[in-house]
């Protein structure tokens, strides 16, 4: 699955990882804010360490935003089981925000969970993230009590979404 929107002088290519430059701008792009408000968690480094084997190789996808040459954001659906995936790991640089480029991250991440079977959708997120709690507000996630989610393994984590996809 590719997606992907021109605008004036530049295009947006949003693609599956693909190779080890995608795997590294994968953790560079999380490892710069999680460091930048919150600690790098173990459940974060099981996920950046390897995304191959930890996310694709458990049938999850990341996929990776390039603006010509450059990686500038990412997003990973993680499946937990029964068609529920976790929508995790989404990250835009500091250049690139408010463009754009995390509303068309969180589309196909919605896309491509739809295409791997998921028939619904949950992340952790947090308060002191409250452009991003909007934008997944805005694209349909809800608010649910964290029992509902079950155990998150984010120490940040005070906001628990879900977003129910329709069947297909």
């Amino acid at each position: 699955m590719t997606t992907s929107q021109t605008t004036p002088n530049r295009t947006l290519v949003i693609e599956p990882m693909a190779s080890a430059a995608d795997t590294r701008a994968f953790r560079e792009l999380n490892e710069e804010w999680i460091t930048a408000l919150f600690t790098l968690e173990a459940a974060d480094r099981a996920l950046l360490d390897n995304p191959a084997d930890a996310i694709v190789g458990r049938g999850g996808q990341v996929l990776i935003a390039r603006a010509g040459a450059d990686r500038v954001g990412c997003v990973a659906v993680v499946p937990t089981g029964n068609g529920v995936f976790e929508l995790s790991k989404m990250a835009v640089s500091p250049a690139e925000r408010n463009r754009g480029t995390g509303r068309r991250l969180i589309l196909a991440a919605i896309d491509m969970a739809a295409a791997l079977g998921a028939t619904t959708l949950f992340l952790g997120s947090s308060t002191r993230l409250p452009s991003a709690v909007h934008l997944y507000e805005s694209v349909g996630f809800s608010h649910v009590p964290a029992e509902r989610i079950g155990p998150m393994p984010y120490a940040r984590a005070d906001v628990f979404m879900e977003l129910v996809l329709p069947a297909r």
